[in-house]
């Protein structure tokens, strides 16, 4: 899966060190239940449904909600603006991971480790009710211009990657073509950006330091650091996340 970058070369990946709490930092969300990763497209007529049940889920306050535009509706006749091979790789990579070769739109996953059609409220709601907090605390806290993540150890979990993703809050689309045209759409926790910050260690911890000025801009609101497991090479489990919105 190819990786689109999102900091600068001169900042490096990350800067590991002891992680200070100075007084006036600002903290986060409180520990999530659960991500939710949804795979859409802006030319698939069942995803609306999903669409805004993202937004619902990630209104509840307890769910990481992402949003994956995908590209492979693209041929039906509207490019989806928001749509990106990366995101479609990723998704083949889930399917790829369960032992299948199908991908659908809309699709949810949860925690990295269920798939369930994401227009269906009972099996989205069903699979977040099978689900206990994430295992694994991710702190964050903003110092100034940057923002510091805190991964404690956990020697009863294995090593897992820290992926940051950023995320547009809201964006609306008039969409002219394809099987959604004419209709106006509201898309909420839009993926901009996603990057492999680093490794957390189970018997270590991570403690990064992110320079805010350089992760958000006008198409990104938003932060998600995301601690998941790999099975050779494949995604795996979501063992923590934490966000950060401006």
């Amino acid at each position: 899966m190819t990786i689109r970058p999102l900091l600068g070369p001169a900042l490096g990946i990350v800067a590991l060190a002891a992680l200070v709490h100075p007084a006036g930092a600002e903290s986060m969300r409180a520990r999530p239940k659960a991500v939710v990763e949804l795979f859409t497209s802006q030319g698939c007529a069942q995803c609306p449904p999903a669409d805004a049940l993202l937004t619902g889920l990630a209104e509840e306050g307890d769910v990481v909600a992402l949003a994956y535009h995908v590209d492979y509706w693209d041929y039906v006749g509207w490019e989806d603006t928001f749509g990106d091979e990366d995101y479609s790789d990723r998704q083949r990579a889930y399917a790829k991971s369960w032992g299948s070769s199908r991908i659908y739109t809309p699709q949810m996953v949860v925690n990295g480790a269920k798939g369930v059609v994401g227009s269906r409220r009972s099996e989205v709601h069903g699979a977040l009710d099978r689900v206990a907090v994430l295992p694994l605390a991710v702190e964050i806290s903003r110092d100034g211009d940057m923002l510091k993540v805190a991964i404690p150890p956990d020697t009863s979990l294995n090593d897992a990657v820290v992926w940051m993703v950023t995320y547009l809050d809201r964006a609306d689309v008039t969409i002219e073509k394809g099987e959604n045209a004419g209709k106006s759409m509201v898309y909420t926790q839009v993926v901009t950006g996603r990057q492999a910050l680093g490794m957390w260690e189970s018997a270590t911890g991570a403690d990064l330091k992110l320079p805010l000025p350089e992760l958000l801009s006008e198409d990104s609101t938003g932060i998600a650091v995301i601690v998941q497991q790999e099975r050779a090479g494949l995604p795996g489990p979501i063992l923590g996340a934490a966000t950060y919105e401006r």
